[in-house]
């Protein structure tokens, strides 16, 4: 079946079973590995994209659900210098660490600001509850997406 639809702001066009997982033809068909596979059953957030800027679990997506829509991923983060302000505070503040699970709490932390640039703990807590990691615990992923969002506000004309 043919797909169309944008990701990371491309349009594209591929050739893929209407079944297939999302995760899959990411990470096969077209070689953005940075889409993590954890569980594969939706339990764990490692594979986490935006679909139409909601956070979703690849391993859970039919690709044939994509036709039409758009699709972020970890890669589409990065903006022309580089590392995102999102992905610089991960690394500023260690909530980056094993990196299985980063590329998921990165897309929900996207989300999230989207639609509240200054979350308080609860709210970070909650926008990240579909991810795990096994590696830390949270405070530093929620140190991470609380100064991603102090950064933008700073920016902000006010």
């Amino acid at each position: 079946m043919k797909i169309t639809f944008v990701l990371n702001g491309r349009s594209r066009t591929i050739d893929a079973p209407p079944l297939a997982r999302l995760l899959d033809v990411l990470r096969g068909t077209l070689g953005l590995t940075g889409t993590k596979e954890g569980c594969g059953e939706g339990e764990c957030g490692s594979c986490t994209v935006l679909l139409d800027g909601v956070p979703v679990n690849a391993c859970l997506v039919a690709a044939g659900q994509c036709d039409g829509r758009t699709v972020l991923t970890v890669e589409g983060l990065e903006n022309k210098d580089g590392l995102s302000d999102l992905q610089d505070a991960f690394v500023t503040e260690g909530g980056a660490q094993c990196g299985i699970c980063t590329p998921g709490f990165l897309m929900a932390a996207r989300a999230l600001l989207a639609g509240n640039p200054q979350p308080g703990e609860g709210e970070i807590r909650e926008g990240i509850a579909g991810n795990v990691c096994r590696c830390t615990g949270y405070q530093r992923i929620v140190e991470s997406i609380r100064h991603a969002g102090k950064e933008r506000a700073s920016r902000e004309p006010g």
